[in-house]
């Protein structure tokens, strides 16, 4: 019986902006992330005739198919199994949220290349595997919160999970305030970054940054939470700004939501935001706010699109 895998997307709280190791996706500093309900990835594997990726109901044959396949001949190398593949995908990330569908789309190709095999692996090493096809789907392999630890080879850079049912009020709402294809990919980006002055030092601060969210999550302390997050996000934007060359995800609207996240704590709503390699912000919330923080941007923007997410699963068997 063919299994179907699902896996969740994750929005990193402290961020992963750099490669050690582009081969083997090893990163240049741990990170910390959550992983989200409204946002995964259903797949499943069969034996077939020709190697096939159909995505959404669509047969793909562009980069996306190149990517899934090459990500496969490593791990059937890696166990010493053949076979062509027919991988049927479902991706329930909306492609221009600003999230890493990439993240929930490689964890549940993972997934599903072992119950294909029928590979029994723990946690770790299904971690270990994921991260082979995209750094951040390690991370979804697990509920909650989880912590890529950044290793220094293959075996030792894994993530792990840290909190899988959280009991802390944490709302995130992915706000869609831009549709169109970032002009700098997330792996140039990273390689830009590093030529800021202020790169090196951001990379000193990780594990003190790690660790104080480690500690944040235990307390189940919002506030330390947010804070933090909104910290480390703008760190990353500011080294993207004062690399050489310079450059931005930012666009108009999105510095126009950071200040109204900014005005709306001022005025008593506690909320945060963080970004990834994109215009679209994610804001932290408590679940009391939430209906004020999307009115507030409803009647700011046009057309915006809001997603309220929580905490999601870890990787599942749906059959």
């Amino acid at each position: 019986m063919v299994k179907t895998i699902r896996a969740h997307t994750n929005i990193a709280l402290i961020k992963y902006w750099g490669k050690a190791d582009s081969h083997l996706r090893l990163p240049l500093m741990s990170s910390l992330s959550m992983t989200l309900d409204q946002f995964y990835t259903d797949t499943k594997i069969s034996a077939s005739d020709e190697d096939c990726f159909v995505l959404n109901g669509i047969r793909q044959k562009d980069v996306s198919a190149q990517r899934v396949f090459s990500f496969l001949k490593v791990l059937q190398q890696r166990f010493g199994v053949t076979g062509h593949l027919l991988v049927e995908s479902t991706n329930n990330v909306p492609t221009a949220a600003g999230l890493a569908s990439s993240s929930s789309a490689f964890a549940a190709l993972a997934g599903a290349f072992c119950a294909h095999y029928n590979i029994q692996l723990t946690p770790i090493e299904l971690s270990r595997l994921a991260r082979l096809g995209s750094g951040s789907a390690c991370r979804s392999i697990y509920g909650g919160f989880s912590v890529w630890q950044k290793g220094t080879d293959d075996k030792s850079s894994y993530a792990y999970a840290l909190d899988e049912n959280p009991q802390i009020d944490l709302q995130l709402l992915a706000v869609e305030l831009n549709t169109k294809q970032k002009r700098i990919s997330s792996t140039a980006g990273m390689k830009m970054a590093q030529s800021s002055p202020f790169f090196q030092p951001w990379l000193l601060r990780n594990q003190q940054e790690l660790e104080q969210m480690i500690s944040a999550v235990k307390a189940q302390d919002f506030t330390a939470i947010g804070s933090l997050a909104e910290l480390n996000a703008t760190e990353m934007h500011a080294v993207n700004l004062t690399a050489r060359p310079s450059f931005t995800y930012f666009e108009p609207a999105t510095i126009k939501a950071i200040k109204m996240v900014s005005e709306l704590r001022q005025n008593g709503i506690e909320c945060y935001f963080t970004i990834d390699a994109g215009p679209n912000i994610k804001i932290l919330s408590q679940l009391k706010n939430v209906k004020d923080i999307t009115n507030k941007f409803v009647t700011e923007f046009e057309n915006v699109k809001i997603i309220n997410a929580s905490f999601g699963p870890g990787i599942s068997y749906l059959n």
